[in-house]
């Protein structure tokens, strides 16, 4: 990925405003910027736009929102804010996490009323760090179903979308003004576009190996649960125009991932009243902190692998989830009658196992705070049939990237805006800090599609007002 001078001769073809990359954030700034008037095309690598947005269960956190008040959710902007910092540990931009969270409302509004988005919320469990229940889904509770709305909509409103185009480079002057994009085909043949403004919206680095090494040493070698083409496009091209790049050592992991199957199994397995154990049959760790922390965590483990152990009830509601419904027919979620017989299937010390389910019932039955420190209190005991699963961490995608502002623009190293470049998604820095730790639930949807919708918003301004 480089960047080039901008050529004499101009483009011979190009748009306003051109978006690279076609998940969340990108098909949501495409959307906003048609909206505001201007002439928009998105570029994508792939034959049919999936990325990260694919990936995930497609849930967004959104305060406020009507959604949440007809299921009578006491919610505001201000509560999910404090959230988010302090599960960030106040490392986070204040202004910034402010700002999302006061749009993550109206945008997930936006996509349902002009759009005709479907969500219901997801209201028969808590998620770790949240305190109110917010997660918006869409009837399947995936990603996939996710990103295909939003293709439809941007098709269905003309909004040309060029798949397998990557873009190979972008053109820019001393200023750091993007003038337009190099598109290289599969074919080899390379294709010049203009822009008055860019978004990158190509995601972030967890498939570049090189940059996950430089910036991430505890998720090296680590089993990479992403899309493959998040390889860094944008952050070399941030460095290249003198970008300033933020918490680049911040990622969302997962320590859920069924073993061998390479199948996501929901975090609701845990947190409502489910636990992990290692191959000596004994937990180690506070599971209910996040699942995003708990990825290194579990890999720190012998062989790097652990089970979760839950129960026939938590399996029903994790069974909404589209991932545990595949991890199910995979065959990686195991059942049994009795503790000694789950210990057998999992090849685990009957006696430890027994001992842990022990103490793990004890807590619950008294509402205390295990030696963990986990809080168990309202969480039901664990009843025949048993289940369980065998996973592993992994790193799912990173949380750093290119510095944006509250407008989705691409700040330089002194902190002031580039003339003409916008990023969202997981290709500008979140709002996790630069630790794992510091992700909250839906941190990474939440700003794909609240800083999209500010990035297409954002750049039709500007584009309007050079006009």
């Amino acid at each position: 990925m480089t960047v080039r001078a901008i050529p004499t001769a101009g483009f011979s073809a190009g748009a306003s405003v051109v978006v690279i990359g076609a998940g969340a954030a990108g098909l949501c700034a495409a959307l906003a910027a048609q909206e505001a008037g201007v002439e928009v095309i998105v570029l994508e690598r792939d034959s049919l736009p999936r990325g990260s947005t694919a990936l995930s269960a497609g849930l967004i956190p959104a305060a406020g929102t009507r959604f949440q008040k007809a299921r009578g959710i006491d919610d505001d902007a201000t509560l999910f804010a404090a959230d988010i910092a302090r599960k960030a540990h106040s490392e986070s931009d204040a202004a910034m996490i402010e700002r999302i969270a006061r749009e993550s409302g109206p945008a997930v509004e936006w996509l349902a009323d002009r759009y005709g988005l479907p969500f219901s919320m997801v209201d028969d469990f808590d998620y770790p760090g949240h305190s109110a229940r917010r997660m918006h889904g869409l009837p399947s509770r995936s990603g996939l179903e996710l990103i295909d709305r939003l293709r439809q909509a941007a098709e269905e409103r003309g909004i040309p979308l060029i798949l397998n185009a990557t873009v190979s480079a972008l053109y820019a002057d001393r200023n750091g003004r993007v003038g337009g994009v190099e598109i290289a085909r599969p074919d080899g043949a390379h294709d010049q576009l203009g822009a008055g403004a860019v978004i990158l919206a190509c995601s972030g680095y967890g498939g570049a190996p090189d940059l996950v090494a430089r910036h991430i040493l505890e998720m090296r070698g680590a089993l990479y649960f992403g899309h493959p083409g998040n390889r860094g496009d944008a952050v070399r091209w941030g460095e290249a125009l003198d970008a300033k790049l933020l918490h680049m050592s911040g990622y969302q992991g997962h320590g859920s991932v069924a073993h061998p199957h390479g199948v996501l199994v929901t975090w609701a397995v845990i947190m409502e009243g489910g636990f992990q154990v290692n191959n000596g049959g004994v937990r180690f760790s506070d599971e209910s902190q996040g699942y995003s922390e708990q990825a290194a965590i579990v890999l720190a483990q012998p062989d790097g692998v652990a089970f979760n152990i839950f129960d026939a009830r938590i399996a029903a509601i994790a069974r909404q989830f589209a991932d545990f419904r595949h991890a199910e027919s995979a065959g990686a979620i195991l059942e049994a009658a009795t503790i000694g017989d789950l210990a057998a299937r999992l090849h685990l010390p009957g006696d430890a196992l027994a001992q842990t389910f022990s103490e793990v019932e004890h807590a619950k039955a008294t509402a205390s705070k295990d030696r963990f420190g986990r809080a168990f209190a309202g969480s039901q005991q664990l009843l025949p049939p048993f289940k369980a699963v065998k996973v592993t961490g992994a790193l799912f995608h990173t949380q750093g990237g290119l510095a944006v502002d509250p407008a989705a623009r691409v700040l330089d190293r002194n902190g002031e805006p580039l003339p003409n470049l916008f990023a969202a998604g997981g290709a500008a820095a979140g709002i996790s800090g630069p630790r794992a730790s510091g992700y909250l639930s839906g941190n990474g949807l939440l700003t794909a599609i609240v800083l999209g919708r500010l990035a297409g918003q954002s750049a039709a301004k500007l584009v309007e007002a050079r006009t």
